[in-house]
């Protein structure tokens, strides 16, 4: 896998000591998370849960 960086943010990442690498897998992690749960929530939207039967009497239950 390569990543390209612009010639002045690679520099900046120099000049402030940056773990190029470390600092990119930190940041592929977030975006993959993130992407991860917009296609979750997109798709929930697209089919959302059907109530099940039998829940009245559980909910009814737990506020016991």
């Amino acid at each position: 896998t390569t990543i390209s960086l612009d010639d002045e943010l690679a520099a900046q990442a120099r000049r402030l000591n940056v773990n190029v690498s470390s600092a990119a897998r930190e940041g592929i992690r977030a975006a993959v998370r993130q992407a991860r749960a917009d296609s979750d929530r997109e798709a929930y939207i697209r089919h959302p849960e059907a109530a099940a039967d039998g829940w009245d009497a559980a909910e009814a239950w737990g506020d016991r």
